[in-house]
């Protein structure tokens, strides 16, 4: 038993906003941060980690203003191991009802040889001397080992007792590269609470990273060897393959509460609406199979399958799909639907548009029934998504013309608002695509490069809506767009001009050198 097992109340620390958005092309916008917070606090996390504050300007303004926003929830900053990162951190969190001041440094042989270029006792000063600055300024301090699955166990403890001594009051054991097993991480936090003196004076916390698709396993197995808090994300946004999902560790906790007899506050039916909300913010859209948010999470195709769904839901279900937001309705949307009934749909589908983004989006849903026989959920999803996407960009394709087939040259007219300046010009291309590429090249010069371009169906059939997403990247900024529209080639520029958008957003952030770091 483990000197923490007497408090089965764990705590979820959400840093979709600072890992998350470290993730190549996902960075936000300061209103869609406000937002995601916001919704955060509502669906009840415990601490948001809103950004790096030393890292740019735009991460040090997000981190302030979701401080003055948000009443029930610690907000965190994360800071290096130094004055400055802390002092900087400081100015952003000063205005929180409950900050937190995050303070990470490495403490494994190679990050400490390659990375810090420092010895193990100058890490060691490091720890004390910047957990005690961060506490002289703020009551709340964690204190993060980076990389600490590949640190050498008696250094390790080393540091968290002094950590702790210093005055965090939590500390948070990182499995930074993804490394770890269930049972050894599992283990490792049990014996780092076993032996580490004063371990009963600071909350365990892990942090996991999904290189081995091991992060929410060894998430759990933390829990249930001592760890009290989970950092985590929506839709396990972060960066390489991303951090245990927020979702899934709340529903393994809930659903499995006979093995691991542990609970939170979040409120799970919030999750379907969290999750569409940071795709869309970021650009990254959710697998279909994807645990609990999937579009697949709670559908069934097989003949046996549907047959045993007849009889009795949890012959195929464990969980409810009104448990995590997933709204089944039979209401089918048409041609002949009006506002009313499309207002329904989107709040059961857990949109809340303001009236002049509904009119939009009825404007739209309206010229796609005339295009397409049936609309399903997923239509309407990518849809509002689009528009959402679209409402504040500088770029706006207005009209597109192709001329494609065998014979060629492909070309495309191409017509765009340009901050309010209407451009139109016709190029080709090495196929329709390409043609379109080079016609919003002409009408808007830009040195950013294609990293990818990709296109699926949002639903069966041959008119089924196409989804694109578009990766850009430029002086190693990059940044992915979507567009959506039944006509894929619509959908396509839609999708470039969207990464564009974002590309000018992230352009004007000023990013010092070196400065983004995990944990």
């Amino acid at each position: 038993m483990t000197k923490t097992s007497k408090n089965n109340r764990i705590l979820i620390f959400d840093t979709t906003m600072r890992d998350g958005e470290q993730s190549p092309g996902a960075s936000m916008t300061l209103e869609e941060k406000l937002r995601i917070a916001e919704m955060l606090e509502a669906m009840g996390v415990d601490i948001i980690e809103a950004g790096f504050p030393i890292a740019s300007n735009g991460d040090f303004e997000a981190v302030r203003e979701v401080s003055k926003i948000i009443r029930n929830c610690t907000v965190a900053g994360l800071s290096r191991a130094n004055a400055k990162d802390i002092d900087r951190a400081w100015e952003a969190l000063k205005h929180a009802k409950r900050p937190r001041i995050h303070s990470v440094i490495s403490t494994s042989p190679v990050h400490m040889k390659h990375k810090l270029q420092l010895e193990p006792d100058q890490v060691l000063d490091a720890v004390i001397a910047s957990v005690t600055h961060a506490r002289n300024l703020c009551d709340d301090v964690e204190w993060s080992a980076e990389d600490a699955t590949r640190t050498e166990f008696d250094f390790l403890c080393r540091c968290i007792e002094a950590a702790i001594k210093a005055g965090a009051t939590t500390v948070n054991i990182p499995d930074t590269v993804g490394y770890a097993m269930p049972a050894e991480y599992g283990k490792l936090i049990a014996d780092l609470i076993a032996n580490i003196p004063n371990s009963d004076k600071a909350v365990f916390s892990t942090h996991c990273h999904n290189d081995l698709g091991l992060a929410v396993a060894n998430s759990l197995a933390a829990v249930a060897n001592g760890a009290r808090q989970v950092e985590c994300t929506i839709n396990g946004l972060g960066e390489r393959a991303g951090n245990a999902a927020l979702e899934e560790i709340v529903m393994a906790l809930r659903v499995r509460s006979d093995y691991l007899p542990y609970t939170t506050d979040v409120v799970s039916e919030n999750f379907i609406a969290a999750s569409r909300m940071v795709s869309t913010a970021t650009g990254f859209p959710v697998q279909f199979n994807k645990a609990i948010v999937g579009k697949n999470a709670f559908s069934h195709e097989s003949g046996i399958h549907q047959d045993g769904m007849l009889k009795h839901t949890q012959t195929y279900e464990i969980m409810t799909p009104e448990s995590v937001g997933v709204h089944q309705s039979s209401l089918v949307m048409g041609k002949h639907s009006g506002r009313h009934a499309f207002r329904n749909k989107i709040e059961e589908m857990g949109y809340q548009l303001g009236q002049n983004a509904l009119e939009d989006a009825f404007v739209r849903f309206k010229e796609l029934t005339d295009r397409k026989k049936q609309v399903y959920d997923e239509d309407i999803a990518a849809l509002i998504d689009d528009t959402m996407l679209s409402g504040q960009d500088k770029i706006k394709v207005v009209s597109l013309q192709v001329i494609a087939g065998t014979a060629g040259p492909q070309s495309a007219t191409l017509e765009l608002n340009v901050d309010g300046e209407i451009r139109k010009t016709t190029a080709t291309g090495n196929g329709p695509v390409d043609a379109i590429f080079n016609a919003i090249h002409a009408l808007y010069p830009h040195e950013a490069r294609l990293q990818l371009y990709q296109v699926h169906a949002v639903t069966e059939g041959t008119d089924a809506q196409a989804e694109v997403s578009v990766r850009l990247e430029q002086n190693g900024k990059a940044v992915t767009g979507q567009g959506a529209d039944p006509d894929t080639l619509v959908a396509s520029a839609r999708a470039y001009v969207n990464a564009l958008n974002r590309l000018l957003v992230k352009r004007d952030k000023t990013v010092p050198v070196a400065l983004t770091t995990t944990v």
